[in-house]
């Protein structure tokens, strides 16, 4: 990807290295992630299969090669009006988290603008381990996630760079599409998309919300896509093999292929 000549997102919060501690959340269910118990993730880790097929997460990601080995040590942080930070330009996996986060900006709001409408950017926040979201607590083997409740993504970048070398999905764009991915549930989000969802979910079977789910997640695929023709269109992002690194990663996390590897063969109606 060129995002060389791009700005950085104002939006991005670091947590890492603050702890995420356990406790209730305000409310809301997470999408793009779930979250799941301490022994299932565990297990999941030691025969080396997904979390997210245990736990009920979604869209697990991978970080582009700058973030393994984490990069160089952060240097003081600038405090968001709450309290919170945001990191500085000496780390290249948050610098490169922030310019795709930009990117989605750059694309959305126009968007909403012409349909009469003001997009509300959401917070990106970087973790590391487990973090207390709106919607409760979280751990990183579940993968990215989106919380409506306190619209943010949640991110840990160790995990998506240890992601990235099991499940083989390498290449900075299949880390962009995972961001994109979780900033289209907070499109759904402002356009009422996952309200009216967790609507029809409670009076639905339980077959009949996975499917609704299912839908949300393939929705939320589709606006990741539309973000990156239309950045590319505008601003050239894309360079020569970006479209297979995407497609890889959503190959990669794809409940069809993670559920073989897990167990030998496919159960859709899970």
């Amino acid at each position: 990807m060129r995002l060389e000549n791009g700005r950085d997102s104002q939006n991005v919060e670091d947590r890492r290295g603050a702890g995420g501690g356990f406790g209730r959340g305000r409310g809301g269910l997470a999408v793009g992630g779930g979250i799941g118990g301490v022994v299932l993730v565990v297990l999941a880790l030691l025969f080396g299969v997904d979390p997210a097929v245990l736990t009920g997460g979604g869209q697990p990601g991978y970080a582009p090669p700058a973030i393994e080995g984490g990069g160089p040590p952060r240097t003081a942080q600038a405090p968001y009006a709450d309290g919170a930070t945001r990191p500085t330009g000496d780390d290249p996996g948050a610098r490169f988290v922030s310019r795709v986060l930009a990117e989605t900006e750059d694309v959305w709001n126009p968007i909403f603008e012409s349909l009469g409408r003001r997009y509300q950017e959401p917070r990106l926040v970087l973790y590391s381990g487990v973090v207390q979201s709106g919607c409760g607590t979280a751990q990183a083997q579940v993968g990215p996630f989106y919380c409506p409740a306190d619209q943010r993504a949640y991110i840990d970048l160790d995990f998506l760079a240890q992601l990235q070398r099991q499940l083989g999905a390498p290449g900075d764009f299949a880390a962009a599409y995972v961001i994109a991915h979780e900033v289209g549930h907070h499109v759904q989000q402002q356009l009422g998309i996952l309200g009216r969802v967790e609507q029809l979910k409670r009076q639905a079977s339980e077959v009949e919300a996975n499917a609704l789910q299912v839908r949300v997640e393939l929705q939320a695929d589709c606006l990741a896509g539309f973000w990156a023709r239309r950045a590319h269109e505008q601003r050239r992002i894309l360079e020569q093999g970006d479209i297979e690194e995407g497609l890889n990663a959503a190959a990669a996390v794809g409940d069809d292929r993670l559920q073989r590897r897990a167990r030998g063969t496919v159960q859709p109606e899970s």
